[in-house]
């Protein structure tokens, strides 16, 4: 089949990958100048298939409370005559009961862990390079009762199959040697082997390089303004260029285009529940300092992480619900770089931070938009929030057997028509 997936993503170009591989023909199409270039840029680079727990939990409305009237805090909910905003914050309370949450939990690992396994296969396939970082994720605590709390979830979690290790301050050192340097703040951590990082901008741009050897179209600069329908069939997809219009049409149709997906399929009546929830990023330069982390960290208290990419730290996190504005706020980019250096004071070059922000397209539950609708040739492939790069190989693969007709490998409760 001719198939047009509609963003150049990590998620839009892994779906591309694998659709090749089945034998279609398969245009990408963005609005942007080359690969990854937007929520996938510079992102917090961990592939987290063991820590892919949604945000909605029985805990979150608390810290939400906790964190209002902070233009600081790790969460920021900057209210907007917006009634979408608004029905999606109603949607993440529900999805916050103990329930849902557990049921979202289970959706969320099964396609993290498949979709590690898919990429491992993938990069034994093609020798893909992209600063990868085989030693864990360590996930430290600098509050007794939160690592309390972690303890006990990490032996819950065995129930699901992951095996994370509940570890001292000295085991923590141990895994990360530049821990040392905020040893009294240090009350432990968690640590899972099996999780990888590395830099998602530059798989996307490798992957998208191998894609086009195998034949896949990539068509930059392209602005989606419409989807074209007639009956239960998508017909095309409408494009302008610096205002010249074309319409683009084949035989079926992948949304991948992240936060902006809803915004076309609302039109067509297609439900897509996300909204965008900016994210910030710090890039550091380590240059000859030696207190920077090599191993990938999550700092739980200020809701962070921070990646080794080679010479560079890259430290990412925050969200905020303020719509699509991607301007950055000062006061939160200089809280990444701050909570950095108050940790590991050796980490790198103070001067010459380079920030940014992109929008993860988040849905109320977590879960994202994956499968069918009720248009027959329109699928979805959406809506992964922070696990854009931890979903996006599982999801390619699992979508390119639905379309196929075939049953995907993972337990998984992709959207039906």
């Amino acid at each position: 089949m001719r198939i047009v997936v509609l963003g150049a993503g990590v998620v839009g170009v892994a779906a591309a990958w694998y659709l090749a591989a089945d034998g279609h023909a398969v245009t990408v199409v963005d609005r942007q100048s080359g690969a990854g270039l937007e929520t996938s840029f510079a992102n917090g680079g961990q592939i987290s298939a063991s820590h892919a727990e949604p945000w909605a939990n029985p805990d979150a409305p608390r810290t939400v409370l906790k964190w209002l009237g902070r233009e600081d805090a790790p969460l920021l909910f900057r209210l907007r005559a917006d009634s979408r905003q608004w029905l999606w914050g109603l949607s993440f309370l529900r999805e916050c009961l103990p329930h849902r949450t557990r049921r979202n939990t289970i959706q969320c690992l099964n396609l993290a862990l498949y979709s590690r396994d898919c990429l491992r296969a993938l990069r034994a396939d093609t020798g893909i390079e992209y600063d990868r970082n085989e030693r864990g994720i360590l996930q430290i605590y600098t509050e007794p009762q939160e690592f309390e709390r972690a303890a006990a979830g990490a032996a819950m979690m065995r129930e699901f199959g992951i095996d994370r290790e509940v570890a001292s301050q000295e085991r923590c050192i141990a895994i990360e040697p530049a821990l040392a340097q905020c040893r009294e703040r240090l009350v432990g951590g968690i640590y899972t082997a099996s999780d990888e990082s590395g830099d998602a901008h530059e798989f996307t741009r490798a992957l998208a390089e191998r894609a086009a050897s195998r034949g896949v179209a990539f068509r930059y600069g392209l602005t989606v303004e419409s989807l074209l329908h007639e009956g239960d069939a998508l017909t095309g997809v409408r494009l302008s260029d610096a205002g010249r219009g074309e319409t683009l049409a084949a035989d079926a149709y992948v949304m991948a285009l992240g936060s902006y997906s809803p915004l076309l399929l609302r039109p067509l009546r297609v439900r897509c529940p996300i909204y965008p929830v900016k994210g910030y990023s710090a890039t550091i330069d380590v240059g000859t300092h030696l207190g920077a982390p090599a191993v990938s960290l999550t700092d739980i208290a200020a809701k962070i992480v921070m990646t080794r990419l080679r010479d560079r730290l890259r430290v990412a996190g925050t969200a905020e619900l303020s719509g699509y504005g991607t301007e950055l706020n000062r006061v939160r980019c200089e809280a990444l770089a701050q909570r950095t250096f108050d940790l590991f004071p050796d980490a790198g070059e103070r001067g010459g931070i380079a920030y940014w922000a992109g929008l993860r397209p988040a849905t109320p539950s977590n879960v994202p938009c994956l499968g069918r609708t009720r248009y027959r040739n329109l699928f979805l492939d959406t809506g992964h929030g922070t696990l854009g790069w931890t979903m996006a190989c599982g999801s390619g693969r699992a979508l390119a057997d639905v379309i196929a007709g075939r049953k995907p490998e993972v337990a998984f409760e992709f959207a039906r028509a």
